[in-house]
């Protein structure tokens, strides 16, 4: 899932991890992973644009005042009120205080803070979201409620900067000799693997105040097998293009915010490294539903280097405008071309139902690092207080990809982990399109418990995502059950 602010007093730390697959057609070992693709200073008019639209929503600002005053004074009480164990001692003993607490379930809960949305459709815990997600930005107008063992015993949660993390091992028991590949992330077979550790160092906007313009940041260290999925050309890219190594290091997430709460119901600027939008899933292991990801997620782009101006008209609309260097790829990196973001959430149905599309990379198209052109819709929809689901579905090309057909003459040469396609005969270079689905349908037991059912389909037209023309079909279930409160067994 996309980032996102939700109501929970504890996070996951561990995941212990058993995975069974069910993937056709059967795989073949395959040694490079799919990766890959800037910002010129035109950010500009991206905000200009946002303005401009913005003051055809926005309402007067003196009939606000008092109202400003109110949720100011409400966000500022979420902020500082958010509920800490009592600790005593030196800083070890508070910390193993926090786990003894949180494992045996007596960390003091206080009242749910105030938002400045509507009510979140979802119970977080135990999904890793209440909010229906959009990437890019903060949940604008819900309050961070998050308490981390680390900050509570170094300052008792005490002021806005956070350090955390997480560590994620797996063991994945298969039929598969060499590879899982194109199984997502899972891709060494019969072996124990630290998938990521991972720590955050971060800033939040607050965006339930409504009376003054504030900043943030995120700094990421990301180490494991999983940054081969990760891996933006220019960022420490070595590792994977030109050695190849199992295990390396991610600067994942690196940028600023810039929060103006003037502009409509609230204006977000990040510059800097940050997620692609949209996406049910993320990376990153205590966002998803599952431990194991989708064929769709896998195969398109994970982040991009730019600005991302995020704009909430009201409590239905949210727009979203960019310009990046293109999907998974550094400004300064060859293959770097300008390359337009645009989104558009609607939410509806009482809450009920969201609809995100979003075109995403967009240039000229042309075959380089992971330059495809995305083409995506999610959607969300919650049946009852027990059952809801996530949905969706990609389009994607790349132009002028070269090909590798089997017995071409004087074949044209292709980027480092970035695929050739599967051409018709005597074609030098081609079209490679591809088109992916997938739906998520969750059902909860408790705040300990859910079980997630995933069905997923990729049809790789030329090959250019898997190194295989065909069709793959996957489902899986999961089942997260949530022992102790901090550390919860995740399957699939």
């Amino acid at each position: 899932m996309s980032k996102s602010s939700n109501y929970r007093t504890h996070s996951a730390v561990f995941d212990e991890v058993l995975t069974f697959t069910h993937l056709l057609p059967t795989t073949r070992y395959v040694q490079a992973v799919v990766k890959a693709p800037g910002v010129p200073s035109t950010a500009v008019v991206l905000i200009v644009t946002l303005l401009f639209t913005a003051n055809l929503f926005s309402t007067s600002a003196t009939a606000q005042t008092e109202s400003n005053k109110s949720q100011q004074a409400q966000s500022e009480a979420a902020n500082s009120t958010t509920p800490s164990p009592k600790l005593e001692g030196n800083f070890v003993r508070r910390l193993f205080q926090f786990y003894r607490q949180d494992w045996s379930g007596t960390t003091p809960n206080g009242p749910e803070p105030e938002r400045r949305i509507p009510p979140a459709p979802l119970n977080s815990p135990p999904f890793p979201s209440a909010d229906w997600t959009y990437g890019g930005a903060p949940d604008i107008g819900a309050p961070d409620t998050n308490i981390y063992p680390l900050m509570t015993a170094w300052n008792g949660n005490q002021g806005r900067f956070k350090i955390y993390g997480w560590v994620e091992p797996s063991l994945n028991v298969s039929t598969s000799k060499k590879t899982l590949f194109p199984e997502g992330y899972n891709i060494f077979d019969n072996r124990v693997v630290l998938d990521q550790a991972v720590i955050y160092g971060e800033r939040l906007v607050d965006t339930v105040q409504t009376d003054h313009v504030d900043w943030g940041f995120h700094l990421t260290g990301f180490y494991g097998v999983d940054y081969r999925f990760t891996t933006a050309k220019g960022w420490l890219s070595q590792q994977l293009l030109k050695h190849n190594r199992q295990y390396g290091f991610d600067p994942m997430l690196e940028y600023a915010d810039l929060y103006l709460p003037q502009v409509a119901d609230g204006l977000n600027i990040r510059v800097g490294r940050y997620l692609s939008v949209p996406d049910i899933e993320a990376q990153l292991a205590p966002n998803n539903y599952m431990f194991s990801h989708s064929l769709l997620y896998s195969f398109d782009p994970f982040t991009q280097t730019g600005v991302l101006t995020t704009l909430k008209l009201n409590h239905r609309w949210l727009v979203q405008l960019g310009l990046s260097a293109g999907n998974d790829i550094a400004p300064w990196a060859t293959d770097a071309k300008p390359s337009l973001t645009a989104c558009v959430s609607y939410t509806f149905h009482d809450g009920n139902d969201n609809v995100y599309p979003c075109a995403s990379g967009i240039n000229n198209g042309k075959y380089g690092y992971n330059n495809v052109q995305l083409f995506v819709t999610t959607w969300y929809h919650k049946f009852n207080k027990s059952w809801h689901m996530a949905t969706e579905a990609w389009y994607m090309y790349q132009r002028d990809v070269p090909s590798v057909t089997p017995g071409l003459a004087n074949p044209l040469p292709t980027e480092p982990n970035a695929n050739g396609a599967f051409c018709s005969a005597g074609e030098l270079k081609c079209l490679a399109p591809e088109w992916a689905a997938v739906n998520y349908l969750q059902r909860e037991f408790s705040a300990k418990n859910y079980i997630s059912i995933r069905t997923d389909f990729l049809d790789d037209r030329k090959g250019q995502r898997t190194g295989f023309a065909t069709k793959n079909f996957e489902s899986h279930t999961g089942c997260l059950v949530r022992a102790l409160p901090l550390s919860h067994v995740q399957s699939a």
